[in-house]
């Protein structure tokens, strides 16, 4: 067999290495064992079925990437190890792709060049493995954090018309190595059979902007005004977490609410603390260590004062963005303790911003001990209560009667026949819809939605028309003026309509060239 035109031999026999670990000498060689069967056919297949499954991967993983400072935050409650994951996460993936990327290529190039699709066992071995890697990540993705599940199909909000527009020119492109192995099968079945299907598929593409659906897609003048911010926890890629160095970053960020946790020591001092237990955000360990797997409710105030509530921030560097802080910052950050709720609430007031809290544990006994502490010292700050965001449920009604001026925020949707009707609401973003976020809007509920971190989930909520967002990002969305894209309808019309015009016409060319 000749070799085809523009395909040198040097290259083909170079492709068959790499593809098949086989070096093709003679045309002896090449008569004798190397010819494509149906099972070759069916590695390929396989093949292009992994890469696209782990490409499917590779998208989740970025979306997933919004929320990873959980998955971090989960993991070292269970193991007491902190490591960024996300890291793991993207290098794993980055190396799964571009193997299965690499082999598709090289596969579609031996195509091209008239060559055997001649797999080697060991290529065999790593796709399988490839595939029962991803499939193991999607099935743990589903059983322990379901709802990305639904941050998935809000992404698809941001990227759906981008991605349409990259599948429809991947497929395009797949029609030219499609249209040289149709015209060298004998088979009338089979070409018939690929035919069908790559014609099916493509008209489903061109059609599917129909069922494409983005709060993104709207005039210009119908933009809702920018959400405001919450700092989650202050600042927490700028500052430890619930300190009052965090609380003044967020002020720099222009956040409006400074979202907290609170808990209240043994002798009845409300302080600011996430986690029940003090080990990933002190040094307890190092002070206390006969008491560090303690509820920090058992610790007295002055036991609390002599932690250490920043160093860990720079040991660990829960987020990227440590590595970048100045001298000056990292001396801060050594100074940094366990603030009072009544700092919080000095802090909020001198920097004009009102601040939001849970009250922790919600299942402790001495339950109602801690809301009034807590009120009290609220009542005591001469912060004005329309500043203070109150979520807790337990014994809303006690504090509703005792600081009526305090604004109530509730973690749920309206339901119908509300006696009360609800004012504020605060929710994860994938527990609401665009268009409730609408409905909600119209009818004068603002709506808070966490955690939001990356600027594709901030421009959907945007466009939606989301009054406010909860973020450990402040500093990157504050920088934010406009979504990040925002597109007519009459423009993505006409967009779409190109695309799928310009496909159309190359693979009819590619079919009537390589005919």
């Amino acid at each position: 067999m000749a070799d085809p035109p523009g395909c040198c031999r040097p290259c083909a026999t170079c492709l068959l290495c790499l593809y098949s670990c086989q070096w093709i000498t003679t045309k002896k060689e090449k008569r004798k064992g190397l010819r494509t069967t149906k099972c070759d056919c069916s590695w390929f297949l396989f093949l292009f079925c992994v890469f696209l499954f782990t490409l499917v991967w590779l998208y989740f993983a970025i979306i997933i990437l919004n929320d990873f400072h959980n998955f971090n935050e989960f993991i070292f409650k269970q193991r007491k190890l902190w490591l960024d994951w996300s890291l793991v996460l993207i290098i794993a993936t980055a190396v799964l792709i571009t193997y299965s990327a690499v082999l598709l290529v090289l596969a579609l190039c031996l195509q091209l060049c008239g060559q055997p699709l001649k797999l080697h066992w060991l290529h065999k071995t790593l796709l399988i493995l490839t595939a029962l890697v991803v499939a193991a990540a999607f099935t743990g993705l589903g059983i322990k954090w379901a709802e990305e599940w639904r941050s998935a199909r809000i992404s698809l909000q941001a990227t759906g018309p981008f991605l349409h527009i990259g599948i429809v020119g991947g497929m395009t492109l797949l029609a030219w190595p499609l249209a040289t192995f149709i015209y060298r099968t004998r088979s009338t079945g089979l070409k018939v059979f690929l035919l069908l299907v790559y014609c099916t598929v493509m008209i489903a593409l061109y059609l599917a902007p129909l069922g494409i659906a983005s709060p993104c897609i709207m005039e210009e003048n119908q933009l809702p005004p920018k959400p405001a911010l919450v700092g989650h926890r202050g600042a927490p890629m700028l500052a430890p977490e619930n300190t009052l160095m965090s609380l003044h970053k967020a002020v720099d960020c222009d956040v409006q609410v400074f979202e907290t946790d609170v808990m209240v020591s043994a002798d009845g001092v409300p302080f600011l603390m996430h986690d029940e237990e003090l080990t990933r955000t002190t040094n307890v360990q190092a002070v206390f260590p006969e008491r560090a797997a303690l509820n920090s409710t058992t610790f007295n105030w002055t036991d609390l004062q002599q932690l250490d509530a920043g160093s860990w921030f720079l040991e660990r560097r829960p987020f990227p963005t440590v590595q970048s802080l100045s001298a000056g910052d990292r001396y801060q950050v050594t100074e940094q303790r366990i603030p009072s709720l009544e700092q919080a609430l000095e802090a909020a007031k001198q920097s004009n911003i009102s601040i939001m809290f849970d009250l922790r544990p919600e299942n402790h006994s001495d339950y109602q001990s801690f809301v009034n502490a807590t009120l009290e010292v609220i009542l005591q700050s001469g912060i004005p209560l329309q500043q203070v965001l109150w979520l807790p449920d337990g014994f809303r009604e006690q504090v509703k009667q005792q600081a009526p001026g305090i604004q109530q925020v509730y973690g749920r949707k309206r339901l119908q026949n509300e006696k009360e009707p609800l004012l504020h609401v605060n929710l994860p973003y994938q527990d609401m819809s665009s268009e409730e976020i609408r409905q909600y809007r119209q009818d004068n509920i603002s709506v808070n939605l966490y955690v939001v971190n990356q600027p594709w989930l901030f421009s959907v909520l945007w466009c939606s028309g989301v009054s406010s967002v909860t973020t450990n990002a402040c500093q990157v969305l504050k920088e934010m003026k406009h979504p990040i894209w925002l597109l007519p309808s009459s423009t993505y019309l006409m967009i779409w309509i190109v695309v799928d015009c310009a496909s159309f016409l190359v693979i009819l060319w590619a079919f009537l060239l390589l005919k």
